[in-house]
């Protein structure tokens, strides 16, 4: 059999075993995802899905694909459904998958929700619904496409995409294109169309809301500079604690010592710390008509100048706040993954909005499945009692025995190597172990205890 034919096989078999696993037929049932004629709606989606992971596109794995038991209008008909709620089969599915991550995280270790956008770059359409001109804040300038706004879980080991909208511009004048489709108001299909013209920080209480009120456990919401606004701060920290960096902006107040004044103001007013201190400073503020945050001032390691961090959590110490907070690296590494591998925005060159909206779902699932068997692969407690019991061997094993051990593997390999001297390394290793007894507070008739 062809080799690629046989990583074919076991990709396709990883796949199957995490629709199984997760329940994911009887979750596109759920969420309006139907079978109206013809093949199941597991076998689309499961063709769709695996289009990546096998090296072929949209076309050559659909379109022109004669061994497909389906031709290419069933799958767009199944992406275009207008009353397919694709959003909620990702809320469900991910958290199934953070309940499962959840058993192999720490309780010490902080879950979070991270929120960004990033473009949906379509500059070579004319005639895609909704389309519009929007400005990417990496580049500096306009492109045509959609701002696609993005809420993920983050363990700071996986991370899961939980709920998205591809927002269109708000301004008439900026969309390049209208909805051309007549439907239901009621449908899902109406409410995408209209939330997409909606601005971005509208989305986020509801966003967090839905995604809190499904049971994901998160305790921090993580954001960059361009979300982190008083009036925003304000109105989710009643769901959940925030930490963001704060833009350097002048017309942005706050009360401190009793005065109004802007973030350099603050910067100027504390005393600070020299020499190459990581954290500069930090302060107790109040925003305007919302509660008291506390502002961390950190060193910009990539130029002369500093930053700001703010948390609505005050009694967090400084380095936390800190550490807590490159979690958000996460999202950049799920939108690299997703624009650059799993084919969003390249894979499908739809026109329906509809459409549109179904296939980042399924590129959001695919990620979901790597960060699964990422997990499977590499985190040893997966294993269950096997994990447990190897622990508890060593457990049983002293520092001093298992140091020992390692001494003599090191011995047994210069032997192979040749240039091997064996007094000298016995009497290196003598030291090695004499130190480290007198490191642990043993005497020195130990050391016949643990060579035995």
């Amino acid at each position: 059999m062809d080799p690629q034919t046989q990583a074919d096989i076991r990709i396709l078999g990883k796949i199957d075993d995490f629709f199984n696993r997760f329940k994911i037929t009887s979750t596109l049932h759920r969420c309006g995802i139907r079978k109206r004629r013809g093949h199941s709606v597991r076998s689309l989606i499961m063709a769709i899905f695996t289009l990546p992971f096998v090296g072929k596109n949209f076309f050559r794995g659909i379109v022109i694909n004669d061994e497909l038991a389906f031709g290419k209008d069933a799958a767009y008909e199944l992406l275009k459904g207008r009353t397919s709620n694709w959003r909620r089969l990702l809320l469900l599915l991910g958290t199934r998958l953070q309940r499962f991550f959840n058993r192999l995280t720490n309780e010490s270790r902080e879950s979070v929700l991270i929120v960004d956008d990033s473009p949906y770059d379509r500059s070579r359409s004319k005639m895609v619904e909704l389309l519009s001109r929007v400005w990417d804040h990496s580049s500096g300038r306009f492109l045509k496409g959609f701002r696609m706004l993005t809420v993920c879980w983050s363990d700071g080991v996986s991370c899961l995409p939980m709920d998205f909208a591809l927002l269109s511009s708000r301004d008439v004048k900026n969309r390049l294109c209208e909805s051309y489709k007549s439907m239901d108001k009621r449908c899902c299909a109406w409410q995408r169309r209209k939330e997409a013209t909606i601005k971005a920080t509208d989305h986020l209480e509801t966003m967090v809301k839905r995604i809190l009120a499904a049971g994901i456990q998160a305790k921090y919401l993580l954001m960059d500079s361009w979300f982190t606004m008083p009036a925003t701060v304000a109105t989710l920290c009643d769901h959940i604690d925030v930490i963001g960096m704060v833009k350097k902006t002048p017309k942005i107040h706050y009360s401190y010592g009793g005065h109004q004044m802007d973030l350099m103001a603050i910067y100027r007013k504390l005393k600070k710390r020299r020499g190459r201190a990581r954290i500069k400073a930090s302060a107790i503020v109040t925003l305007k008509d919302g509660p008291d945050v506390k502002l961390v001032f950190v060193q910009d390691r990539r130029k002369k100048d500093w930053l700001a961090l703010m948390s609505t959590d005050i009694e967090l110490a400084n380095e936390e706040i800190i550490r807590i907070y490159g979690k958000r690296w996460d999202i950049e590494v799920f939108f690299k993954m997703a624009k650059q591998h799993l084919k969003l925005a390249k894979e499908i060159q739809c026109r329906d909005f509809d459409a549109l909206i179904a296939h980042t779902s399924i590129v959001f699932m695919r990620y979901m499945f790597l960060a699964y068997q990422c997990r499977m692969e590499t985190d040893h407690r997966t294993f269950g009692d096997l994990f447990y019991a190897c622990c508890d061997e060593m457990a049983d094993i002293s520092f001093i025995e298992a140091l020992y051990r390692i001494l003599t593997l090191a011995g047994e390999r210069l032997r192979k190597i040749g240039s091997y001297c064996e007094k000298t390394a016995s009497d290196i290793f003598d030291a090695i172990i004499e130190s480290a007894l007198q490191y642990v507070g043993l005497s020195k008739s130990d050391r016949v205890t643990a060579s035995a």
